[in-house]
């Protein structure tokens, strides 16, 4: 009951927050329609009082400005009105997106992630972790590519247990945030689809610029200021000669420079945009009050000098805006003499040459803080899950109540299991459909989670730090040539010099070598499987074929059989999906062929 009540608490508080997002979406709504009738009215009057002016009264047309300024204000507040309404909105779906996820009908409506999707990782397939329905999906509430990708990577690969340790504290501080997850997805509505990181810390690290740059930002505003001593020397004293001189010095050196400042024009428009809309989210994270270690250092990390990130972007900026103004024609003009798009590239390659490497710790801190801030929604929406414990040394894997994460919770079975340095195979027996696919999935994306530093599905799990391998869902490549019996073996070698690495393996293979024949899959399986134990690996093959179940025989006190079974009733059959000690008694694969109607 405990559990239920829970669960309904995240639920019921996203129902109450869209329940007050519709009332004020419906007032805004009705604004504006008051608005756009007003605007009309407004338009109209100006009309007819400026036509009626001119004609009978020109002397008083001046007149015609009032309703003209009435009419801007009003086109300025249903601006605004109109971006509340955008934002209610957003909130709106924000939430909805929320419940959904809590409800499990989240799948299709995320960010899959596939671009994540390295076909020879020795997991990421076989775990689900990316694609429709994939644990990213599932995760993913980031608003920025380096969200994203940081999320990505911590999936992909195990951190240290202190760094593990530290993102369980900073998700834990953000899972009840909802009010900066919100402040977050409306900083950064523009933010994924304007800003590029590689693109963005390329240009900061970049070492092309207007050469001698030092030497031109002295000698530049000195010429500049030169030529305007000669125009006023001109005009008083008729120093014409000197000011014709001080011209053609200041016109040949602008034509010397116009190339290089061009090619440096256009990435400064893109840069400073990506960093604009950047900005947005920098400052909702550096007004978080954070007190988790974590959080903290990565705040700090935002400060360059004395000042936050926010406020060097908001320097670079002016500097921009000073430098567009070079589109005006008379500055266009001048710009010949006084070096207006010069001098304010120089200003800006300062800017870039003082915060080169700031750039990428700001993109590089905010994806951090989106990629926890998002395991943290996953924190709140599931209550009922537990963050785990780490031991130091292994291999150790202890689980109790244990179940599939991307699976509907009032279906998802639960299970126990334990794995360490005595016990150290589990061999999973048992017929079509029942479970055993699905249970070595579960243990390897609870693992995942517990090593991204996120809570996982399960009433408890303690685990040594372990580097996870997997042989579950291996794909033939007809361009490629290869069987799936040889994309097998393949794998089975990246497995085997995982099983080298600094945290021991855990395994987890399904239907092993079922492309070749009893007798050879007996014997490879047996030979490959004694190999990684004797690395002190862990891990968990399931089949079809009961005579690998002698396996675990043969490995008395390191192995054990367990088996998911299925059973008849009414003329259907029926799965339990527990893990039972044992070798399974029962097939299915006749009963399964005749239920469809095959002749059997």
């Amino acid at each position: 009951m405990v559990e239920t009540q829970k669960k309904i608490e995240p639920a019921r508080e996203y129902a109450s927050r869209l329940q007050a997002l519709s009332v004020t979406e419906a007032h805004l709504r009705r604004q504006d329609r008051l608005f756009v009738g007003v605007k009309l009215a407004a338009g109209l009057v100006a009309l007819v009082l400026v036509v009626w002016l001119a004609k009978y009264h020109s002397s008083q047309i001046a007149y015609a400005l009032i309703p003209i300024a009435i009419l801007i204000l009003l086109f300025v507040w249903h601006e605004r009105l109109l971006r509340q309404l955008h934002c209610t909105r957003r909130l709106h779906a924000f939430y909805e997106k929320g419940i959904a996820r809590i409800e499990s009908r989240w799948a299709g409506t995320g960010q899959s992630g596939e671009q994540f999707l390295d076909p020879a990782h020795p997991y990421a397939r076989d775990l689900d972790l990316f694609g429709k329905g994939g644990l990213f999906e599932l995760l993913c509430t980031a608003r920025t590519r380096a969200g994203e990708a940081t999320l990505a990577a911590w999936l992909l690969s195990h951190a240290a247990i202190e760094e593990i340790r530290q993102r369980q504290q900073a998700v834990q501080e953000l899972a009840p945030q909802l009010d900066f997850r919100e402040r977050l997805m409306l900083a950064g509505e523009g933010v994924r689809s304007g800003v590029h990181p590689e693109a963005l810390m390329e240009w900061a690290e970049s070492k092309t610029r207007l050469e001698p740059h030092k030497l031109l930002r002295i000698v530049l505003p000195l010429l500049a200021a030169c030529w305007v001593a000669s125009l006023l020397a001109w005009l008083l004293w008729d120093w014409g000669l000197a000011a014709l001189l001080i011209s053609m010095v200041n016109l040949a050196l602008t034509y010397r420079l116009r190339a290089r400042a061009e090619s440096s024009l256009s990435t400064v428009d893109e840069a400073s945009h990506d960093l604009d809309l950047l900005a947005a989210v920098l400052k909702e994270i550096e007004a978080m009050p954070f007190h988790s270690p974590k959080l903290v250092n990565l705040q700090l990390g935002l400060r360059s000098g004395k000042s936050y990130s926010s406020h060097a972007i908001r320097r670079l900026n002016k500097r921009v805006t000073w430098l567009d103004a070079h589109e005006n024609w008379f500055v266009k003009v001048l710009d010949l003499f006084v070096f207006w798009t010069p001098q304010w590239l120089l200003a800006v390659e300062a800017w870039r040459e003082l915060h080169a490497h700031d750039v990428r710790r700001w993109i590089e801190t905010t994806g951090e803080i989106e990629a926890l801030t998002a395991l943290g929604c996953y924190r709140y929406e599931h209550p009922e899950d537990t963050f785990p414990e780490f031991a130091e040394t292994g291999p150790l894997l202890r689980a109790e109540g244990m179940a599939h994460p991307l699976l509907p919770r009032g279906k998802a079975v639960s299970n126990d299991l334990q794995l360490d340095v005595d016990l150290q195979l589990l061999v999973i027996s048992g017929p079509n459909m029942a479970g055993k696919s699905t249970f070595i999935r579960c243990v390897g994306i609870n693992v995942v989670l517990a090593q991204a530093g996120a809570p996982v599905c399960a009433r408890h799990l303690m685990l040594s730090p372990l580097t996870v391998a997997a042989s579950i869902c291996i794909l033939d490549s007809l361009q490629g040539g290869l069987s799936r019996f040889y994309a097998e073996i393949l794998r089975l070698k990246t497995i085997e010099a995982l099983s080298k690495a600094e945290a021991p393996l855990l395994f987890l293979l399904d239907e092993l070598l079922s492309g070749t024949n009893s007798h050879d899959r007996r014997v490879g399986t047996e030979s490959f499987v004694r190999h990684l134990l004797s690395r002190g690996a862990i891990g968990l093959i399931t089949t079809h074929d009961l005579a690998l179940a002698k396996i675990a025989e043969s490995l008395p006190g390191k192995a054990a059989n367990y088996h998911f079974s299925d059973e008849v009733e009414d003329g259907e059959l029926r799965f339990d999906y527990k893990l039972t000690p044992g070798v399974v008694q029962t097939t299915n694969a006749l009963e399964l062929m005749r239920s469809i109607g095959l002749p059997i």
